[in-house]
């Protein structure tokens, strides 16, 4: 049984009160997941017909932060933890085997300082519906000791090696989020001075930046700033276009300010897949700032924001939210079938109609359902 909220938006553009009973909504419950539906298709075309919420696992740290990537060869997504001020224990990587109970380890790989997000990599030239020589690249954040870069894992094999850890001599600040690019295999990266403002990384020496890696080469450009804190980072499922998050409305703890961006900015990818060009405001949050984002395979934007997963059409019109207690959603992760969110300590697992963008080639299903092909 799930609790669907139903909004009358012209009694919500002219009633504060009535945005105020939404929003407590939002807040009700820290053990399980309301569903606000600001827009028909919300229910039809997101939900379907089947949807369900589970609270799946609580832990006594904030296990669930950031990355939601699915490895093939071990059945596992692995997530990240927070930064809890300790250089005792640092950010680990958190295994959840989602085919047998969601039971959760923490892990280390060598390498990999302070993980943060992450996306499935594939050899570059691997054809973009072959999930062979799947590995995960993740976000190393740095520390006083180790400088921010990507970093390769096999979790299968226990392997891992560094791809990057410099702009071509100079000092990435804290990389953040991560995606590639499926047919040109390239590596697009945001970097943000969050481990700066969480005080485990020195102060920035470079600009707050999206990148864009080729890891068969190494060759390595900047390709769009003017952000105040540019964060999560997706493609449209044709890849003609590219979202950034900019959460700058929070920045060091206890320091937020309201008026600076809470925002989705939307750019063109060039026909060659290598360049960016025609900023535009995509979408604003009306509640925390937009974090962690995906798409679904219908080009649906969705993004972690301060009280739950929000939902937009292509056209930004925002259609419902995954609402949840206890500070929001950093991020969440596609599965066959659903998502699994990430609410700090609390991992939920939701059934929906909505297939992520990623799932098909994560989970291997194009090879289930037969053959490669370009």
């Amino acid at each position: 049984m799930v609790n669907i909220t139903h909004v009358d938006l012209l009694r919500l553009a002219s009633s504060i009160p009535y945005a105020q009973q939404l929003q407590s909504i939002a807040n009700a419950s820290t053990e399980q997941i309301s569903f606000i539906s600001y827009d028909p298709s919300f229910v039809t075309d997101i939900l379907g017909p089947n949807v369900s919420q589970q609270l799946v696992a609580h832990t006594d740290w904030v296990a669930f932060h950031e990355a939601g990537v699915y490895n093939i060869a071990t059945g596992k997504l692995y997530a990240t933890s927070n930064w809890n001020g300790s250089f005792e224990n640092p950010i680990n990587v958190t295994a959840i085997d989602i085919h047998n109970g969601n039971t959760i380890e923490s892990i280390r790989y060598e390498h990999l300082a302070e993980a943060n997000g992450g996306a499935a990599f594939y050899p570059v030239g691997t054809p973009a519906n072959s999930s062979a020589g799947q590995q995960i690249v993740f976000c190393d954040e740095g520390d006083f000791t180790n400088p921010a870069g990507l970093v390769l894992v096999d979790p299968a094999k226990n392997t891992s090696r560094v791809l990057l850890n410099n702009f071509l001599g100079r000092n990435f600040t804290s990389i953040n989020d991560i995606e590639q690019h499926y047919h040109t295999g390239d590596l697009w990266f945001t970097d943000v001075p969050y481990g700066y403002w969480q005080y485990f990384r020195p102060a920035p020496v470079i600009r707050y930046q999206v990148y864009r890696f080729e890891p068969n080469t190494g060759v390595v450009q900047a390709v769009a700033d003017g952000f105040n804190a540019p964060n999560g980072f997706e493609f449209s499922p044709d890849f003609k276009y590219a979202y950034v998050t900019d959460t700058g409305s929070h920045t060091f703890p206890n320091k937020d300010n309201l008026t600076d961006p809470a925002t989705i900015y939307r750019f063109d990818i060039t026909d060659d897949g290598k360049r960016l060009h025609n900023r535009q405001v995509f979408a604003y949050s009306d509640v925390g700032f937009p974090d962690g984002i995906h798409t679904d395979t219908n080009g649906n934007v969705f993004s972690g924001c301060g009280d739950g997963v929000h939902v937009w059409n292509p056209e930004g019109v925002l259609l419902g939210k995954f609402a949840v207690a206890n500070g929001g959603v950093n991020n969440f992760a596609f599965v066959q079938g659903g998502l699994y969110i990430f609410n700090a300590q609390n991992l939920f697992k939701v059934t929906i109609k909505a297939e992520g963008r990623t799932v098909k080639r994560d989970f291997g299903l194009y090879e289930s359902a037969g053959g490669y092909g370009k």
